[in-house]
């Protein structure tokens, strides 16, 4: 996903929810200032494979147990059940809305941690990322990309990770632990849910695939270019 085809859908994020684009891109200033680059080639172990996209709904526990991906990435806390269950994360992906133990611990591993700022976050992307170790830390925006932090597309953790893996080269990607209906979730969690579903269905159109999650709600989708 280059910036010129995603930037349309961002503009119209950033209008839906009046988020300020200046803060996005200052946000990604300070994640520049305290990463160094990143070796994608570390992602290829995405490439070729079956990889689950892992979101941290009600279901993850018990759709891991019918799991049977090569891969995994890892949406925030959906890290820590994986954990639990005893399933390798190969990719970690958040906005450090989140436990920062998680995040340390990962990285710790050597396990790469996709670490996304955006205008809201940046008092914790300057507190937690001085504190891990450089290497595995792929620094990613919403915004343009400058320096080395890049932008793979997508907008919640969990459409983000996805739009990583398609990037890496990943042949058939699965959803366990999502709910695009979660009903203890309060009204900007499930209006970002929505842009996530949209996200997930062009993401689908774009790759000619059919992703069995938005069965049910794909029809009801605004499409998105």
């Amino acid at each position: 996903m280059d910036f010129e085809t995603f930037e349309p859908v961002y503009e119209a994020i950033l209008a839906d929810f009046g988020f300020d684009r200046d803060g996005d891109e200052r946000a990604r200033d300070a994640l520049a200032e305290l990463t160094t680059p990143f070796d994608e080639s570390r992602l290829s172990v995405l490439a070729g494979e079956h990889v689950a996209v892992c979101g941290a709904g009600p279901t993850l526990a018990a759709d891991l147990d019918d799991c049977d991906a090569d891969r995994v990435v890892a949406a925030s806390s959906a890290a820590a059940v994986c954990r639990e269950r005893g399933v390798t994360v190969d990719v970690y992906v958040t906005d450090l809305d989140g436990d920062p133990e998680l995040v340390g611990d990962l990285a710790a591993e050597g396990t790469p941690v996709a670490v996304h700022a955006h205008g809201d976050n940046v008092g914790r992307v300057r507190s937690v990322v001085p504190g891990l170790p450089a290497e595995p830390v792929l620094p990613t925006t919403q915004a343009a990309p400058a320096a080395h932090v890049r932008n793979y597309g997508g907008f919640t953790d969990g459409d983000r990770a996805a739009f990583l893996a398609d990037h890496a080269g990943a042949t058939r990607l699965s959803f366990p632990g999502w709910s695009f209906d979660d009903p203890d979730v309060g009204p900007m969690k499930r209006r970002k849910l929505r842009w996530a579903a949209r996200l997930l269905a062009w993401l689908e159109r774009r790759r000619d695939g059919w992703f069995a999650v938005l069965d049910g709600v794909r029809d009801d989708l605004e499409p998105l270019p």
